[in-house]
């Protein structure tokens, strides 16, 4: 994958860019997940990889990974698109306080979903809207409360043989397969789960002039 993608989703001969506020839009990931998900809004953007350490911090919540993340991932690319307006967001799965990663490989995988089988996990998505140009940055961290399923070894190898959720938070791919490992889900905003939090998103857009419904 380039470091640079640009998405530009038909917009219908009526609308214009001017009338709907839109100023030029980055998404500081190259997840195809967080992508697949911005062009739904049907605004043009383009998305280029953050520069910022992923790592968490000694003794640091869950939660506050994933804020501190997209923002940090925000602020990473301001200095080459300093008017823009720049989406950060990071999810950090966390179970009775402690951080869930990703799995990185299929042992991993294996491991960590038989450890989460019939437990609570809370997926915390970190969003933040970076308007460059004013320095201005709103934040939002989006939970979603997961139940996971009692899963068998059998049902688990089946998953991962399916979905191979490596590179995900909890190795759930919750848009494809991955939803069937749940019982339960409760959010306000069920987009937090794959990545970016459309709705709280939607708002943010609002306040910084970009009416995505016009």
């Amino acid at each position: 994958m380039s470091d640079k993608t640009i998405a530009n989703p038909a917009l219908g001969a009526h609308v214009s860019h001017r009338s709907r506020g839109i100023r030029d839009l980055v998404l500081a990931s190259t997840s195809p997940y967080r992508r697949a998900l911005l062009e739904r809004l049907g605004l043009p953007f383009v998305a280029v990889a953050p520069r910022a350490a992923e790592a968490p911090q000694t003794g640091e919540p869950p939660a506050r990974t994933a804020l501190r993340l997209a923002e940090a991932k925000a602020r990473s690319v301001i200095a080459d698109y300093p008017q823009a307006l720049i989406i950060g967001s990071d999810q950090v799965a966390g179970c009775e306080g402690e951080a869930v990663g990703k799995p990185g490989d299929h042992a991993h995988a294996l491991e960590m979903l038989g450890r989460l089988s019939g437990r609570t996990v809370v997926f915390h998505t970190g969003l933040a809207l970076l308007d460059a140009a004013s320095g201005e940055c709103q934040t939002a961290c989006i939970d979603v409360t997961s139940t996971f399923r009692a899963l068998s070894g059998a049902e688990i190898e089946a998953y991962l043989a399916r979905d191979q959720p490596y590179d995900c938070a909890g190795a759930v791919k919750a848009e494809t397969l991955g939803i069937a490992l749940f019982r339960a889900i409760e959010s306000h905003d069920p987009t937090a789960l794959i990545g970016l939090p459309l709705i709280r998103l939607v708002d943010m857009l609002l306040a910084a002039g970009v009416r995505v419904l016009r």
